[in-house]
């Protein structure tokens, strides 16, 4: 004969006090959106993206989960990158994109985007950057220590000593160093006698980003080789309007007091625009032209006369 179950007959709990506590954080959190809503701000810290700053630290307290934690940091200097160059004037600068990088590189020392982005940031002209191509290179040789087969980062020292440097002596040293590692494009190989012998050329410059352009997935360096090639393109151009700023110069006695005068005088094809769209603008005082303020393409780079051909 089956035995009957037996009925728990002792009291249960009430939910009532759990339910009570849910609507009451619910209607709080909803206060605290409506406040937050209507102008009030949070506390932010002066340095907000840089609550530690020492790597190893760091590293220790990340528990072995190293790569994801340079992961979050990596999308923090890319943020901080980001809107310091969105600041205005008196509230751009790029103090801690140094530091936030050395955190990511010291906890992931293997994060190549980390080092080759890393090194374009630290690198661009103010306003675009800090300007700092030294820290780039220091950044980039912490990645040689730790990458010794990784030909980009010698490639990549190289390219500052060309590009912002202007030393076309080391960079032809460091071009060779990238070309003898083993897996390196076989470009690299005769890139350090070019770049003695016609260093500061526009040409070797175009052929430098179109490599970059043509070797890298990764979208953004492709887009900031391609504004590099327009400035270059927009260098040509300057160089034909001051030949006929320097004609008119040289024939009136004084520049040109307005874009109008030099067009009819020159009979140029209109106000010339840089390859972005933008119009060249004129200084009425000196007649200096250059790229505006308002294009993508400024500051536009500095160039410096070609060395001598001599062995590296």
């Amino acid at each position: 004969m089956p035995q009957a179950h037996s009925v728990d007959s002792r009291p249960r709990p009430s939910n009532r006090w759990f339910h009570a506590a849910t609507a009451g954080l619910l209607a709080l959190s909803i206060a605290v959106q409506v406040v937050r809503d209507r102008g009030w701000q949070p506390y932010e810290p002066a340095t907000p993206v840089m609550w530690l700053q020492s790597g190893p630290l760091l590293k220790r307290i990340a528990l072995g989960f190293d790569a994801l934690v340079a992961d979050i940091y990596w999308m923090r200097a890319v943020v901080y990158y980001g809107s310091k160059r969105l600041a205005d004037e008196k509230g751009r600068n790029f103090d801690l994109l140094d530091p936030l990088l050395t955190l990511v590189t010291t906890l992931d020392p293997q994060f190549k985007v980390a080092y080759r982005f890393g090194a374009i940031f630290l690198t661009e002209a103010y306003p675009r950057g800090p300007g700092r191509p030294d820290r780039a290179i220091a950044l980039l040789e912490r990645g040689i220590d730790a990458n010794p087969n990784g030909w980009e980062y010698p490639h990549d020292i190289g390219f500052v000593y060309y590009w912002w440097l202007h030393d076309y002596r080391a960079a032809a040293k460091w071009f060779d160093q990238a070309a003898q590692v083993t897996g390196a494009p076989a470009w690299l190989a005769p890139l350090a006698a070019t770049t003695l012998a016609q260093g500061g050329d526009r040409q070797s410059s175009r052929f430098l980003w179109r490599q970059i352009l043509e070797s890298n997935d990764a979208a953004w360096l492709k887009r900031n080789a391609e504004r590099s090639l327009m400035q270059l393109d927009a260098l040509d151009v300057l160089d034909e309007i001051n030949r006929a700023l320097g004609r008119f110069t040289t024939r009136e006695g004084r520049p040109p007091r307005s874009w109008q005068e030099l067009i009819v005088a020159e009979r140029l094809r209109g106000s010339p625009l840089d390859p972005t769209g933008v119009p060249y603008v004129m200084d009425p005082a000196t007649g200096q032209i250059t790229v505006s303020r308002q294009s993508q393409l400024w500051p536009l780079p500095t160039e410096k006369p070609r060395p001598l051909a001599t062995p590296p």
